[in-house]
């Protein structure tokens, strides 16, 4: 099977798609996108999070087939001119970063609540955030990252 789907503004065509192939299969494998992680294949851990014309999924569960003709944008996606977006600079900056391999899944979920809520509260962004696990960092870093970046998106100035 082919595809032709919108990856990060970018048009891809995918040819050999296995029908059963996962969108995370294809994004890492044959797209060379590998920002996304493969960690449970079970949508259990949100590594793997993309947005999927502009709605937050588990690629893992999508079938590659169900991305023909809709848009996706990855974690790689949301850095503009080589610049790390807000929400990911603000990640590094607070340390909520530590093995990394839950960090994409973590920085689109966080993108996608900061889209929706400019000053979120701590139980906010736990409800936002619980269906992406991390073993590393205990979760205080990755809300300290959270309310930094909502912070500079409503203080320009403190970027």
């Amino acid at each position: 099977m082919r595809i032709n789907t919108t990856v990060n503004g970018e048009k891809y065509q995918v040819d050999d798609v296995w029908e059963g192939e996962s969108l995370l299969y294809a994004l890492r494998e044959r797209m060379g996108l590998p920002g996304s992680k493969n960690a449970c294949e079970q949508g259990e851990c949100g590594a793997c999070t993309v947005y999927l014309d502009h709605v937050p999924v588990c690629s893992c569960l999508v079938a590659a087939g169900q991305a023909e003709g809709r848009e996706i944008v990855t974690v790689e996606g949301l850095r503009h001119d080589d610049e790390l977006h807000p929400v990911q600079q603000a990640f590094v900056e607070a340390g909520a970063i530590q093995c990394g391999f839950c960090t994409p899944g973590l920085v689109v979920a966080a993108h996608d609540l900061l889209e929706r809520s400019e000053d979120p509260s701590d139980p906010e962004i736990r409800e936002a955030l619980a269906g992406n696990l991390c073993r590393c960092t205990g979760y205080e870093k990755i809300l300290d990252a959270v309310h930094l970046a909502a912070d500079r998106r409503s203080n320009p100035g403190a970027l």
